[in-house]
């Protein structure tokens, strides 16, 4: 029998007590097969009420991200399995599912994305679950959900997720190039789009600093909308056809592609929080989030690499509230000492901002702020240690 302590968040604001979300915490310590990885996992989907969001014949998505390939950041699928089973026990159908990829790359369109996926483990045979696309062969599947909010009325989301009865969110926690840090709001967001809806959340355009340029071509080769030409060993980009994807940013070896971080990228996380907020809207009391604080790596797992961790492993998190999930994780992480020898260049002391240690002029948690603005959920949370 598991001991359960609480913990207030240290951010708890004034007179704000009594809107704090819980957030149920499993570290990674195990001394039986009681208390293992597969163990804490279902332990988590019960003691964070999902069975309660889950009806016996639904058709459950189970969202998450398989991986580019070349990245093997990605949640195990052995811990994956453990939701499926979770919900086939309530007599539903879980289904993993996410949605195509806005850059090139190997999950751009359904097929490539179902390799890649399967390539990554995620087999029928090992989670027990199919796989579906949920935008379609060419992200084509759309359907949109009122919001009426400060930069969208309506979101275009994937059909098949938008249609699914219940939703479980699956998110590995980790940093980001353009979003500060990567968890359930970015999952939600940017993973329940389709090609024009990640259009709509990036609404930005990238410049190229010439002085640092060294003419490589590397984000040429990236861009899904030949927007970015090299002459006289320099990079430039076509205005009129750039979607703002952000691709070339993490493959420039001399960060000479950037965009206005400083008007930009507030807006930016602002369009995708609300994106989030219209794919939690869709399921409204029927989706739980489970963030796995494992492998935290300075990028996304849309990049074909998987960097070092930039601290220790941590556990795993379960809630049915995303903004409250993320808080949680971000200040889990914040704690930690930080690892010598990565792309964390400072903050490695305990307390610390590790995010802003990784990338100073982002401040990922405008998607906290704006998700409680906008009613998406609470930064105020208790953590519940299991």
């Amino acid at each position: 029998m598991t001991q359960s302590c609480s913990i207030k968040c240290e951010t708890i604001r004034k007179g704000k007590e009594n809107m704090s979300s819980k957030v149920y915490f499993a570290n990674l310590r195990a001394r039986t097969d009681k208390s293992n990885k597969i163990s804490k996992i279902r332990n988590l989907f019960d003691r964070a009420g999902f069975n309660e969001l889950i009806q016996p014949g639904d058709l459950t998505a189970i969202k998450l991200t398989f991986g580019e390939r070349g990245s093997d950041g990605f949640i195990s699928p052995v811990f994956v399995r453990q939701v499926v089973d979770k919900i086939k026990e309530k007599g539903a159908n879980p289904f993993l599912t996410d949605t195509n990829t806005l850059y090139s790359g190997s999950r751009h369109n359904a097929v490539d994305h179902l390799l890649t996926a399967l390539e990554h483990g995620f087999d029928y045979t090992v989670t027990g679950a199919p796989l579906i696309i949920a935008d379609g062969l060419r992200s084509e599947n759309v359907t949109e959900v009122q919001i009426n909010k400060k930069h969208f009325n309506k979101v275009k989301l994937a059909t098949d997720i938008v249609s699914a009865d219940s939703a479980i969110v699956l998110s590995h926690f980790k940093g980001h190039e353009m979003a500060g840090f990567g968890g359930a709001i970015k999952n939600l967001a940017m993973g329940g789009a389709p090609a024009i809806g990640k259009k709509d959340q990036h609404a930005l355009k990238i410049v190229v600093d010439q002085d640092k340029c060294v003419g490589c071509g590397k984000c040429s080769a990236v861009c899904p909308e030949r927007a970015i030409t090299v002459s006289n060993k320099k990079a430039s980009v076509a205005v009129d056809k750039c979607i703002g994807c952000g691709e070339c940013l993490t493959v420039c070896p001399v960060k000479a592609a950037g965009m206005d971080w400083a008007t930009d990228l507030t807006a930016f996380l602002e369009r995708m929080t609300e994106y989030g907020y219209g794919f939690a809207k869709a399921h409204e009391n029927r989706i739980g989030y489970i963030n796995f604080l494992l492998n935290i790596t300075p990028d996304c797992d849309c990049a074909s690499w998987s960097d070092a961790p930039i601290v220790p492993d941590i556990g795993f998190l379960a809630s049915t509230d995303p903004v409250a999930i993320d808080q949680a994780s971000y200040d889990l992480v914040n704690k930690q000492l930080g690892f010598a020898h990565t792309l964390l260049s400072c903050n490695h002391e305990a307390g610390a901002d590790k995010f802003h240690g990784l990338r100073s002029h982002i401040d990922g948690t405008v998607q906290m702020r704006h998700g409680e603005e906008i009613g998406m959920g609470s930064r105020d949370y208790e953590l519940v240690t299991l």
